[in-house]
């Protein structure tokens, strides 16, 4: 595997650095945080962290409304403490991968002060500002992202700003090229600080339609579901002009060698696999979501893979996501059986997997007294908050579950006595014993981590089968999604269990059938 990128062959672990480790007992996570868990990491097996926002910032979306581009909060720590993360990172062969939030920066950003501060400021067009609509009202019916109108009227210059997320997020203006230089020192900055990539936050919102047009009316919206649905985002993100942005900071990163550039992209598979460029000067990895967004079946799930793998453009390098700090977890969704299935099924598709803190121990929904409610998002619009799947890493059976010698930020999961890392680590049949197994598969099997991909006829309704292959290896995947045992056939030959999400089965010789446990997922050799 050392003729392909890092980024191709390697697995992606995202933190969510407030809720990973807490070193000064203030029951928020910080950067040594992080660093002192390393070695944990490590033993995992992934290949890259990848560290959500950790810029100065007023927190009014946790990080996401950045006040200074070039520096660390004090709540995580410092710039040398970044410094000394990264360093120990690469003596443990891990990569790091850093948050960047180019749509929006924070209300108290200089540059915002600077654009408010008059109608005349050269920093005017670094936002975006229009006249009141002929009202009087918002310049169009663009809707925010969090709920309520996405234009906030500045009483002083008469103008209204534009803000895709909460009043307190302000957009850059991505038509200016000012802002694209400076946003490009941005990336240099922390290029030379020794990151070794970035996963760009809303990618697809960079561009808006130069003539301000009113969004349509979505046919399909449903009372009850979030705001940001009542209307199609035709004119608000997925510009065309969008890959002319990407392409440029491709530009920054090629000096630096083996950099991955990850865009967050919330499009049908039709449009995300467009964000890898005319020519692959896009995205490396457009953040493929639809696992995320597609029924937990069998045959929904087989159908999706297979139309991606169809939309890739050739040379486009595929990649899978379960979950993130936006999305309810995969236990949650799914149950605990069915998250083994999906941990397999993750990390032995064809592309780059990226898991998510706790997924690899089985956090589920952890329920949030309204008391304890954080997010803006749930403030806004009751229901659709993101802190159940942002809740403390899970460590140990000590106090505050080894997180924490303070109260945590958000709760715990209520099962943390026995649902931590050290109460798992040595346990055969435990989610984390089945992650790190998995992992370990996929550095020992290049076809695993890159081999071709193709679906077979698994031979039952709610079974999900196919084969990863390369050079004379071939691995054939079997995933029972039903409640019910099943009997598969298989092709003639020898075939070897390699693993198995039902421990102790390792190792087993299988001929002409599979017999399947309810839930179970199989991983076979041919001899």
């Amino acid at each position: 595997m050392t003729d392909t990128v890092w980024w191709k062959h390697g697995t992606v672990y995202q933190v969510y650095p407030r809720s990973f480790q807490d070193t000064n007992g203030d029951g928020v996570g910080d950067l040594p945080g992080i660093t002192a868990r390393l070695d944990y990491l490590a033993w995992l097996g992934v290949d890259a962290v990848w560290i959500s926002p950790i810029y100065p910032s007023p927190m009014a979306d946790f990080g996401y409304d950045v006040a200074d581009y070039c520096g660390i909060d004090p709540l995580f720590g410092t710039l040398a403490e970044f410094d000394a993360l990264i360093a120990e990172a690469r003596r443990r062969r891990l990569k790091v991968i850093l948050d960047f939030v180019p749509n929006h920066s924070s209300i108290a950003h200089p540059w915002f002060a600077e654009s408010r501060s008059a109608r005349t400021n050269p920093k005017r067009d670094w936002y975006i500002w229009r006249d009141p609509g002929p009202d009087g009202g918002p310049p169009n019916n663009w809707v925010s992202n969090f709920g309520g109108p996405a234009w906030t009227l500045d009483e002083a210059t008469g103008q209204y700003y534009y803000h895709a997320f909460l009043t307190e997020q302000p957009d850059l203006n991505w038509r200016n090229p000012a802002v694209r230089e400076a946003m490009h020192d941005v990336l240099r900055f922390w290029l030379e600080r020794g990151v070794d990539g970035f996963r760009v936050d809303v990618i697809w919102h960079l561009i808006k339609d130069a003539g301000f047009r009113d969004n349509p009316a979505n046919p399909d919206y449903a009372p009850g579901a979030p705001e940001i649905n009542r209307f199609q985002q035709v004119y608000s993100a997925d510009r065309p002009e969008i890959f002319d942005v990407i392409a440029g900071m491709r530009d920054v990163l090629r000096p630096y060698g083996e950099r991955v550039l990850i865009g967050e992209i919330y499009l049908p598979v039709e449009r995300l696999v467009a964000y890898y460029g005319p020519d692959l000067s896009g995205a490396d990895l457009p953040f493929n979501f639809q696992l995320i967004q597609t029924p937990w079946q069998a045959e929904a799930v087989a159908e999706l893979v297979a139309r991606y793998e169809a939309a890739l453009p050739e040379g486009g390098w595929p990649n899978w996501v379960l979950g993130n700090h936006d999305q309810p977890r995969i236990a949650a969704r799914v149950g605990q059986a069915q998250a083994r299935i999906a941990a397999m099924l993750l990390l032995t598709l064809r592309g780059t997997p990226t898991l998510y803190y706790g997924d690899e121990i089985g956090l589920g929904h952890v329920p949030i007294p309204p008391g304890r409610a954080q997010d803006p998002w749930e403030r806004n619009e009751p229901g659709h908050g993101r802190d159940p799947e942002r809740t403390p890493m899970q460590w140990d059976d000590g106090p505050n579950a080894g997180f924490s010698t303070a109260e945590p930020w958000l709760p715990l999961s209520a099962d943390w006595p026995t649902r931590n890392v050290e109460g798992q680590r040595s346990d055969p049949a435990s989610m984390l014993t089945l992650y790190r197994r998995l992992l370990a598969l996929r550095r020992d099997h290049a076809a695993l981590a890159v081999g071709d991909y193709r679906g077979v006829k698994p031979g039952a309704a709610e079974v999900f089968a196919y084969e990863r292959f390369t050079g004379d290896e071939v691995l054939r995947v079997v995933l029972n999604f039903g409640a019910a045992p099943q009997s598969l056939p298989l092709p003639e030959g020898d075939w070897t269990v390699l693993l198995s999400t039902r421990a102790g089965r390792a190792g087993d010789s299988v001929r002409a059938s599979l017999a399947l446990d309810p839930a179970e997922g199989v991983i076979l050799r041919r001899a």
